[in-house]
């Protein structure tokens, strides 16, 4: 057994039982009072969920902020997405939903590789976001006596999901957009649209600013701020296909990780089960259909391989295998999406997959039609069928869906404290782009409410701890360290603009994204991650050796952009995949070949889990994997070992 010490900087949780932490933390934080708070300058990158509601937030309470987005506008970040809904604790159905339940859920859904002090404050905060969106208008769907209506997602067994149809994310981000409006327009929050950020800058040890990029003039400048926000989402388009926009990447997280900030958990990544399949080479991304669609919806194949290839509706029902309520009765179509996503590999790696390469498995609504009529099954899910119609060609109405995982969220991240800071202090991060709710593997409708919760309410109690010891306005963007990161990203670019080589920047992201699917996706092995690592420095040399980058810096150039995110991506893979080869056990979104429950194992034998389930190691591996960047050599490993005091370790079950 290791000795379990941990070398990451201090987490900050609060003394005392896990119901009173969160309220404790507020009372002792420090405090900055309302006119001081006017004369510190915050800036916060990304302007999703979470960077669009702490950077309205803030400036409500009279900080001055600097919002930075890629985007031509905050309401095209990849926030509005997201499909079917968002997690509260109220229990408005009256089902046995806590915020206990909650916080117990998301514990055992992470596999155990989560920080329990954070979970829970999210599972406390929850019930406040849905307070504060409907306040701010956001039209959740109702019963029919007008009170708020509920759905499940997978991992639960209550109903405390959230919805607007298969719209959250964009109604959600809508309300936070309005927010963000309202604070632009009186002139407390100063926005930059089309510029990305390439550096973060480090001054004195503190995060004191960033350097970007106007993506249409192409001019690189500085801007200088009493901290930083980062909340730029995850880094799932490494894989190159993903449910993520073509335009989210790892660039802002990673330059941040270039510059000390420690990069957590990378190699946790969520394959989402219920995507429209692949359905050519050359396809550039793939469509997420909502896992709301499995409340209705019943997974299955053939149960002989001779029935492959046949119209659904020609396969009797007794020849059809409901795979995941045969294994997983008490949970079935709504079991945790690494299972399902493993269990539909399973099913096609077994010659029963359905469609185009026999890759993907049967979404069939027809038994809720039957009970609940087709106009109810639209009022919940119409646009997504309309949208899988459009897609496919197939009408989902009258044939079942067809869906196989795919990539889709990162719960890896930057490295946080309870004050969601990083290890570079004055450094914050939010979303996504932080490691720190949902351990290996992210119940669905959580992204939505951590996003929410961070920026609405844990960042705005929390930021003054770091700001109160900082004296306003102290660093300017004409310090030297602003022009030595100013220098470096003008070098970067003409670097990339002057390999002047033969291949285009999608043909590396897509062999790079083929390899580390291949070798880090839904399944890993000690050979296949050791052949990844062999190969990705590879593409790295013929990548800077054969790139053609055209145009010039100085104008709008989306090849540009790219090839800077493609490089990073390129650097990021081999820390993905080096974590992945260190971290020898199964757990959650992180499935090694090697270590699985065999019919041997007593957990097996006994009916408590299935042969093929993830195995973990507590003993060996029951911490946060922090890696600080090597800069020219090997990435140093830190570690920040997890305690389990209000959920007991367990293996997960959920059957």
């Amino acid at each position: 057994m290791s000795e379990r010490v941990s070398d990451t900087p201090d987490a900050r949780i609060p003394e005392g039982p896990i119901e009173s932490k969160w309220s404790r933390h507020k009372r002792e934080s420090k405090l900055i009072n309302p006119t001081n708070r006017r004369k510190y300058e915050v800036i916060v990158v990304g302007s999703g969920l979470a960077g669009g509601s702490a950077a309205a937030t803030l400036s409500e309470l009279g900080y001055r902020v600097k919002c930075f987005c890629y985007q031509d506008s905050p309401r095209r970040a990849h926030s509005i997405a997201a499909q079917g809904g968002t997690n509260a604790a109220k229990n408005y159905q009256n089902d046995g939903d806590s915020v206990y339940r909650l916080f117990y859920d998301t514990v055992k859904g992470g596999d155990f590789r989560s920080r329990e002090a954070n979970v829970y404050r999210l599972a406390e905060v929850s019930a406040n976001i849905i307070d504060q969106c409907v306040a701010q208008g956001v039209p959740f769907a109702r019963e029919y006596g007008g009170l708020l209506d509920n759905r499940s997602f997978g991992g639960a067994q209550v109903k405390r999901t959230f919805y607007a149809r298969g719209q959250t994310g964009q109604q959600l981000l809508l309300g936070a957009y309005q927010a963000l409006q309202k604070e632009i327009a009186a002139g407390g929050v100063e926005m930059f649209p089309r510029t990305e950020m390439l550096d973060l800058v480090v001054v004195d040890g503190h995060a004191k600013g960033i350097v970007v990029r106007d993506m249409v003039s192409g001019e690189i400048s500085s801007h200088a701020a009493d901290c930083v926000i980062l909340a730029t989402g995850g880094y799932g388009n490494a894989f190159f296909l993903s449910t993520n926009a073509k335009g989210c990447n790892v660039m802002a997280a990673y330059r941040a990780h270039k510059r000390g900030a420690y990069f957590a958990n990378p190699c946790y990544t969520q394959i989402h089960p219920t995507c429209i399949p692949v359905s050519g080479d050359y396809q550039s991304k793939l469509t997420l259909m909502s896992e709301s669609l499995r409340n209705d919806g019943r997974i299955w194949v053939p149960k002989n391989k001779g029935d492959v290839g046949k119209p659904a509706a020609q396969i009797p029902e007794g020849d059809r295998d409901y795979y995941l309520e045969r294994k997983y009765p008490s949970f079935g179509n709504l079991a945790p999406r690494d299972i399902a996503s493993r269990s539909a590999k399973e099913a096609c790696d077994d010659g029963r997959g359905v469609g185009p390469g026999g890759l993907g498995v049967y979404l069939d609504f027809a038994d809720a039609i039957g009970r609940l009529g087709k106009d109810t099954i639209s009022a919940r899910y119409g646009n997504l069928f309309q949208m899988y119609e459009k897609i496919t060609g197939e009408d989902p109405y009258t044939q079942p869906m067809r869906i196989y995982p795919a990539v889709h969220y990162t719960m890896g991240g930057l490295w946080v404290d309870y004050n969601l800071m990083s290890n570079v202090p004055g450094l914050h991060v939010l979303g996504e782009a932080n490691f720190s709710d949902h351990g290996a593997n992210r119940l669905g409708a959580s992204a939505l409410m951590q996003g929410l919760a961070d920026g609405y309410f844990v960042i705005p109690a929390t930021l003054p701890n770091y700001l109160a010891d900082q004296k306003p306005g102290s660093v300017a963007a004409d310090a030297p360290e602003f022009k030595a990161a100013e220098d470096e990203a003008r070098e970067r670019v003409a670097k990339l603009l002057g390999v002047g080589g033969t291949r285009s920047v999608d043909s590396f992201h897509r062999e790079l994204g083929l390899l580390v699917w291949d070798k880090c996706g839904m399944a890993r092995n000690d050979a296949g991650l050791k052949e990844a690592l062999e190969k990705i420095p590879e593409i790295r040399e013929s990548f800077w050796k054969e790139v053609r980058v055209p145009g010039s810096g100085e104008q709008l150039n989306q090849e540009l952009e790219k090839a800077g995110r493609v490089a990073d991506f390129i650097d990021f893979a081999e820390l993905l995949c080096r974590d992945a080869l260190h971290r020898e056990e199964s757990c959650g979104g992180h499935f090694r070949e090697e270590y699985q429950f065999t019919e041997d194992d007593p957990e097996v034998s006994s009916g408590y889990t299935n042969e093929g389930e993830a195995k973990r190691r507590d003993d060996d591996y029951a911490y946060v994997a922090a890696w600080e960047h090597g800069a020219g050599g090997e990435p140093v490993l830190h570690k920040e070992w997890l305690e389990f005091e209000d959920v007991k370790l367990a293996t997960r079950s959920y059957k």
